[in-house]
């Protein structure tokens, strides 16, 4: 049997081995990171304000003076100064939020149907603060850059191997599908159990009740429950039943963390406003990469 495979692949083994590994705070983790914290930041930034360049604002000041209030308090449990934390909210009518490396956090305005309270969004804020404090975004950059030199690798190997372009083709097309249902999306959905962990501990360090957090999670889910939903096993987010029970296990944990309770500011008058956010201005464009 022909070596030439094996020693093509040896310097993947090389890289492997020199890669730095992180813990990820709270869950102790350990993580694969090819990316250093530099690069990570300046890509979080670059992103957000080429998101702010081609977003609108929510209309109503008042959620933006919830998100900056909420999301700042999360900021200061998250202990992380060194990062740029911005939190804004887009006129978007998705029930979403979203977040970048450096502490940049989205939401989207369609979510406040769904929020009630400070509580409510504090719940979500910290979900979104756990994922850029474990670093989330580097380790899944980490793992495709990884499956890229995989399906490298194999190419390589079989091509040493004599094997027919057919075959070849065929072999790289059972790679490409075990690489993104076995490695790549059930990473995504541990790292969102750990951010729901994460986040409630952040959430109770911020001073407000990580049982409220379970509870929104619920009534989240109850919502949405109508809306067509794809199998846990093609999802990148674990099912709601399995969220559920992942969140009131940690329940005990981040109630240890639980600091003076935080104001709780409610929602119920709050409503879309047609008067615009005079306060915006839309970023100049960044210049392009060089």
């Amino acid at each position: 049997m022909s070596l030439r495979p094996f020693l093509t692949t040896l310097p993947l083994l090389v890289l492997l081995a020199a890669w730095g590994c992180s813990t990820v705070p709270y869950t102790g983790r350990t993580q694969v990171l090819m990316v250093s914290q530099e690069q990570e930041l300046r890509l979080g930034y670059q992103a957000f304000e080429q998101i702010k360049y081609r977003s609108r604002p929510a209309r109503d000041p008042r959620m933006q003076e919830a998100v900056q209030r909420v999301g700042q308090r999360l900021a200061q449990a998250a202990g992380r100064p060194d990062f740029r934390w911005e939190f804004v909210v887009i006129d978007d009518p998705s029930p979403n939020a979203f977040c970048l490396p450096g502490g940049k956090v989205g939401v989207y305005s369609g979510l406040f149907r769904y929020l009630e309270n400070d509580a409510d969004l504090a719940t979500v804020l910290s979900h979104e603060t756990a994922h850029v404090l474990a670093r989330h975004a580097g380790e899944r950059l980490s793992h495709s850059m990884l499956a890229q030199m995989g399906g490298t690798g194999l190419n390589v190997a079989l091509a040493g191997m004599g094997a027919s372009p057919g075959a070849g083709q065929l072999a790289m097309l059972g790679y490409g599908l075990s690489t993104q249902m076995g490695l790549l999306l059930p990473y995504s959905r541990k790292q969102e159990f750990e951010a729901d962990r994460i986040g409630l501990i952040l959430m109770a360090k911020a001073g407000y009740d990580p049982a409220l957090g379970v509870d929104f999670w619920k009534r989240f889910a109850q919502a949405k429950a109508d809306r067509a939903r794809r199998p846990a096993f093609i999802s990148t987010h674990p099912a709601d039943a399995d969220r559920i029970r992942n969140l009131e296990a940690g329940l005990a944990e981040a109630r240890r963390y639980y600091q003076a309770p935080a104001e709780v500011r409610d929602y119920a008058a709050m409503a879309p406003s047609p008067t615009p956010w005079q306060g915006h201005r839309n970023v100049a464009r960044p210049p392009a990469p060089r």
